[in-house]
């Protein structure tokens, strides 16, 4: 389980949520069998949109985060609930190239420098509230914040990281988001600034054995920070058989007819997490018979 904590200056001005989602990261590359620089890219996506999700008002409420680049790594995706529950894939789950100017993982290189991420909000409305913004520099960090500045005209602060080990398995993971509300003042933005400026990276404190609760202390220092709530979240799927059975009867009769004169049966994979579902004949002929009471 992942821990997350949300917290809030003493006046109300600031918001920050922090994260602690190394087993979040872990889980996407064990399933996705990603390479070094993939997971960096996808663990930061998924703990963005896990501290994003936990800013929904209802469980049941969704975002997906869609960024898609000119880099190798192709389309990144990830999609959280309300209570900061994540899952994610991507299009190249392996890709090799050297480490950027920093010698660190070129994140940026995988992803690509130009692009666009795109923010879907399905808050039990008629319809999804979607926001786009081009991708400003492919480190993910930068082009959240970059979304809320311009989408959402909410000042913001984002930090992420994801350290990967030799053996690529995930040492660390997490990041923090900071928002300013309506009322915060200018020397809130000057304290918050020096307050950030101050602070190592976000795997440097991990690894040090900071928690989210001591990045949220350190994030806002001097506005007398008050923990609102603590969270534990996880790289969760909500797939199951008759989600697919559903997908299936989308395609319409006439795929359906296809597919029984072509297949004995047929097996559909979920991309989020691998799992595999087995359609018999005879299944998909009880889904063709659906479709005709249905239509």
């Amino acid at each position: 389980m992942a821990t997350l904590i949300r917290s809030i200056s003493k006046s109300g001005g600031v918001v920050c949520t922090a994260i602690d989602s190394t087993d979040i990261a872990a889980e996407a590359e064990r399933i996705h069998k990603t390479s070094a620089t993939v997971t960096a890219a996808l663990g930061r996506l998924l703990t963005a949109a896990s501290l994003m999700g936990v800013m929904l008002k209802k469980e049941e409420n969704s975002i997906t985060l869609r960024l898609q680049g000119d880099g190798p790594a192709g389309l990144l995706i990830a999609v959280t609930d309300g209570l900061g529950n994540v899952r994610g894939d991507v299009e190249n789950p392996v890709v090799e190239i050297p480490l950027n100017g920093a010698g660190k993982l070129d994140v940026a290189g995988a992803v690509g420098h130009s692009g666009s991420l795109s923010v879907v909000k399905d808050l039990g409305l008629k319809d999804p509230y979607v926001g786009q913004v081009p991708i400003v520099s492919g480190e993910i960090a930068e082009d959240i914040t970059n979304y809320y500045a311009v989408s959402e005209q909410t000042p913001t602060v984002c930090a992420l990281g994801v350290l990967v080990n030799p053996d690529l398995t995930v040492q660390a993971a997490g990041g923090f988001l900071i928002q300013l509300l309506p009322g915060a003042l200018e020397e809130d933005i000057d304290r918050l600034e020096r307050n950030i400026g101050n602070m190592p990276s976000v795997t440097q404190m991990l690894t040090a054995g900071a928690s989210p609760e001591d990045m949220c202390r350190r994030a806002l220092a001097e506005f007398d920070p008050q923990m609102l709530e603590t969270v534990h979240t996880a790289y969760r799927c909500t797939c199951s058989k008759q989600r697919v059975e559903r997908a299936l009867l989308s395609i319409g009769r006439r795929d359906l007819e296809e597919m029984i004169a072509e297949e004995e049966h047929i097996e559909v994979g979920c991309h989020f997490c691998g799992k595999k579902y087995d359609f018999s004949n005879a299944d998909l002929r009880k889904l063709l018979e659906k479709a005709g009471q249905n239509g």
